[in-house]
């Protein structure tokens, strides 16, 4: 791997995004806590009963109650830390150097509490800017569920700032 200069910025950005396009990362499992996503909800002000209230949601046809839009974000987080999938890739995103810029969903699927999660994830895009000091890394984000349903696509883009 192309390793930074004394300086910090990287040597040859452009094999380095080249060489981490592509890599996959070790999946990841997680639960959906039905005590979690109320939590989540009452943080953002969410009241809509399907969210909620389990015997709402059962009547309109869901297992339990629904995950609102970004929560998988939360679980993703917790299961599969940015900053550490940064680190595995030899670039230190440590507080201040790290940024996360964009972030994009495509729900497939309804999750409920209750429902168990795999999170495969891989690096989908990689490249640099201010000739290696910005290093923009685009990771895509696969959820399934238990019955192996594609559930959610993730796509988040973090940005290391490597002359800092």
């Amino acid at each position: 791997m192309t390793e930074p200069s004394s300086a910090g910025a990287i040597q040859d950005p452009a094999a380095l995004c080249k060489g981490i396009i592509g890599r996959r990362f070790p999946s990841a499992q997680a639960v959906v806590q039905k005590d979690h996503v109320r939590a989540f909800c009452e943080a953002i002000g969410e009241t809509n009963p399907l969210y909620l209230d389990s015997a709402f949601a059962r009547s309109e046809g869901y297992r339990d109650i629904l995950v609102p839009p970004t929560y998988l974000f939360v679980v993703k987080f917790s299961v599969m830390n940015p900053a550490n999938v940064l680190h595995e890739l030899g670039l230190e995103g440590s507080a201040g150097k790290l940024l996360h810029a964009e972030q994009s969903f495509e729900y497939l699927v309804p999750v409920c509490a209750g429902d168990r999660l795999d999170f495969e994830e891989r690096v989908a895009d990689a490249y640099d800017k201010r000739n290696g000091a910005l290093l923009f890394v685009a990771l895509e984000t696969r959820v399934t569920n238990s019955l192996q349903e594609h559930v959610l696509s993730i796509r988040h883009t973090e940005v290391v700032r490597m002359d800092a």
